[in-house]
């Protein structure tokens, strides 16, 4: 018996030292992860195209000469953004600002929660014994404002909603911050006092990977810290057509719920980057209460994955839908343009349509022509085609303020829908015709689609 209990101490010996491994290489494990089809999106299969003009130029721009190119797995928006969507994204900043604010306001005031005023909007940790020894250090070595200078070291309460009928502000510190969120008394017409938009800004940094590879040194010199103002901008409505009639969508366009599913507009090459920014953090918040790995990050898509996911896997087609025509065997026009003179309702749309409209292409995805142009994550040069990688291609230049543009709009013939062809704006512009949808890396089994051997 002795014998038998002294071998079982032995084994549980070796095992507690080997971490049950007796001695072999089987690798670190890391957290398990199982592939997830993000909410929205659909998988686009890997393979190899012909990207480029495969027929003729016809408005001789030279810009996309064919090149067999091969681009990776990944997940794409089966549609363009939405206002509803693109306002959780406003409305999320909204109430960050509003929350900091007012637990500023809190701290300045000495106030704690439990005093049913101010108080109660207090930053979590300002109670005494309710800092985490983290918490407490990052402060003691910070400062206030963090290292980002946005209170991101200092922990919110969000357990208590946020009152925004006067009515019901507490006392008049809370009610001091909130005055200070709405546009001045003096800009009020009409009897409506709105948020100031121009408070609504978020931030976030990032890693320029491209140049601390190649130039590497020290990694700190390739962070970037980016505040971009996030509300779309409606004037543009009016400000891109002259001579024009456009105020009901200057008006009511981005905020009202009759146009809840239509793509947003108004919004700049930073401003889809930066909803990119948040989409990845929101969701990664979650996972991290459930003990759950990090997501791959949302971005906007290469030039070469746009038109790779346009083309819905069929080689050498026109449009979307194949071609060469723009009208179906039912004679209906096939997406939302410009189709004839002066005529932007023979489509059966005036200006945008809702984000699933007219039939997705073979990978599912809506209005990949037409509808509202789109944000590529790539700068715009007309000679990249020549220069650019075979693999996943890509060219981003930091310093090109022209970025692409792709798949045509409401507002645009029928050349800008081919998946060929290419346009751009400015990175700091935004429009009445453009806005953005947006793509995730594939993490898992190899997904991929030969296009050369169909």
């Amino acid at each position: 018996m002795k014998k038998y209990i002294s071998l079982i101490a032995v084994l549980a010996l070796l095992s507690s030292c080997g971490g049950g491994d007796r001695g072999q290489l089987v690798g670190a494990e890391g957290k398990k992860w199982n592939p997830e089809k993000p909410y929205g999106m659909t998988l686009i299969p890997g393979g190899s195209f012909v990207m480029g003009k495969s027929d003729d130029d016809i408005a001789g721009q030279k810009n996309a000469p064919p090149k067999t190119v091969t681009v990776r797995s990944f997940y794409m928006d089966e549609t363009e953004i939405t206002n509803s969507e693109y306002r959780q994204f406003v409305d999320w900043v909204k109430d960050s600002v509003v929350r900091v604010e007012l637990a500023k306001m809190a701290e300045l005031q000495g106030a704690t929660a439990g005093d049913d005023g101010i108080g109660e909007f207090a930053f979590a940790d300002a109670e005494e014994g309710n800092m985490t020894p983290y918490e407490e250090y990052m402060l003691n070595t910070y400062g206030q404002g963090g290292p980002s200078e946005d209170y991101s070291n200092r922990r919110l309460n969000k357990d208590i909603d946020i009152y925004w009928d006067t009515e019901d502000y507490p006392d008049v510190y809370y009610a001091e911050v909130m005055d200070s969120m709405y546009i001045p008394m003096d800009e009020v017409y009409n009897g409506q006092r709105t948020i100031d938009v121009k408070k609504l800004k978020f931030q976030y940094s990032y890693m320029d990977i491209q140049s601390a590879a190649k130039k590497q040194g020290d990694r700190s010199n390739y962070i970037k810290n980016e505040q971009v103002s996030v509300y779309p901008d409606t004037t543009v409505w009016i400000r891109d057509f002259n001579y024009s009639y456009n105020e009901p969508m200057h008006n009511d366009y981005f905020w009202h719920s009759a146009f809840d599913d239509y793509p947003v507009v108004g919004v700049s090459w930073k401003q889809a980057r930066a909803f990119t920014q948040w989409r990845t953090k929101y969701h990664n918040d979650f996972r991290r209460e459930k003990g759950d790995a990090n997501v791959p990050s949302y971005r906007l898509p290469t030039e070469g994955e746009w038109e790779y996911a346009a083309r819905g896997g069929l080689e050498g087609g026109t449009y979307p839908w194949g071609g060469p025509y723009t009208l179906n065997d039912r004679g209906c026009f096939m997406a939302n343009f410009k189709p004839l003179r002066g005529d932007y309702a023979a489509d059966q749309a005036l200006y945008t349509v809702e984000a699933k409209s007219y039939d997705p292409n073979d990978y599912g995805l809506y209005n990949m022509a037409g509808n509202v142009g789109e944000w590529v994550d790539s700068s715009y040069d007309p000679g990249s085609y020549e220069y650019m990688s075979t693999m996943n291609p890509t060219v981003n230049n930091p310093q090109d303020m022209r970025k692409v543009v792709r798949g045509g709009s409401w507002k645009d013939v029928a050349y800008f829908l081919q998946v060929s062809s290419r346009d751009y704006e400015y990175m700091d512009s935004a429009r009445s015709y453009i806005g953005f949808r947006t793509v995730q890396d594939y993490l898992g089994t190899d997904v991929t689609l030969n296009q050369s051997s169909k």
